[in-house]
Formats: structure tokens, sequence, C-alpha cells
């Protein structure tokens, strides 16, 4: 019997490979959208829609958590001028994994993992700490896979193209926004 594992997705695209990655490791993938951080709306609605089409493509669950952007602004209060990769994204990753370790407890699934490290502007080893925490907290288990390392990146944008997915120029908040010369709403 295969086993489940519930992953956070931020987004389709870096969805695309990190399911496939967990099938063949001989998981069944329940995806789980959990964003608050995402800025503006209209951004998280373009990413959860892009991931609800996939998901009807690719044939998995998708659970999909109301949008609530007051639980990033809480947890950001006094870093807003931290730098990408810094403690704000240390605490946003926290913020996340918490969560998605709470929905796994619900959903009675033993393990748990996110798609954040497919991400070469993330660093893996603050989304693994979080993780693991998070894990203790709720007695379960974090999958600490770099889902970037052997080409993860360049296979999940390959599978983004062939599928012709959105793909967003900036991580989400509306700090990293600042970033791409884009005007905050």
């Amino acid at each position: 019997m295969t086993q489940k594992v519930l992953l956070h997705a931020c987004c389709a695209v870096c969805s695309a490979y990190t399911i496939k990655f967990l099938q063949n490791e001989g998981y069944k993938p329940v995806v789980y959208f959990y964003n608050p951080n995402i800025y503006p709306q209209e951004e998280h609605q373009i990413r959860l829609n892009e991931l609800i089409e996939y998901s009807k493509k690719e044939n998995f669950k998708l659970i999909i958590e109301q949008y609530s952007p007051s639980d990033f602004e809480n947890i950001s209060i006094g870093l807003e001028q931290e730098p990408e990769k810094g403690k704000r994204c240390a605490k946003c990753f926290e913020l996340r994994l918490n969560k998605t370790a709470q929905k796994a407890k619900e959903l009675n699934i033993e393990h748990f993992t996110t798609t954040l490290t497919i991400s070469p502007h993330k660093t893996s080893k603050q989304i693994f700490e979080a993780g693991k925490s998070a894990a203790d907290k709720f007695n379960l288990k974090f999958l600490s896979y770099d889902f970037k390392k052997n080409d993860g990146f360049k296979l999940t944008q390959q599978i983004a193209h062939k599928n012709n997915m959105y793909k967003q120029t900036y991580c989400g908040c509306k700090y990293s926004i600042r970033l791409t010369n884009k005007p905050l709403a």
C-alpha cells in the first residue's frame, strides 16, 4: 500500500516535479495549499487557480486552506526590512509548516513535506529546521527532501513550460515583490 504524504505547495510550478518525485519514492501526495504570505490577494488567487487546474489534470487530491493574510502579517511585524532568506522567511516557513503539520495530524497522515525547497532562492536549511520543529511538535515525520538537487528546479521548469503554467516573478510576500520593481497595491 502506498503511504500518503501531505505536501505543502506554494504554487503549481513548484509542485510539478515534487509530486512526481514523491510518487517515485513510493508516496501518494495529498497537496495542501496554505500561503497567507502571498500578496496581493489577486496573486494568491492566480497561483491557487493554476494549482487547481494542475490537480485536475494530474488527478491528485488538493486541500485548500482559506486565505488569511493576517496570519502572515502577525508573524512579520518588525521584520519588514529583513532581506530575502532572513528572519522573516524563517518565520514564514515556520508558520506554513506548523499549519501543514497540524493539517497532517488532523488527516492522520504521518509524513509531510513542502515544495519550498525546489526554489534556488530559498535556503533549504531554514526550511528543514522549520519542518523538523513542526514534526516534533505534532509527533510526525518531516521529509527533508531538497527538491532542487539533481536538476529538480530545471525539471520543474520544464514541466511548467510543457503545461503552460503561470510563472510568478517573486516569492509571494509584499516584501519580496519590491525586488521586482512592481508597485505595491
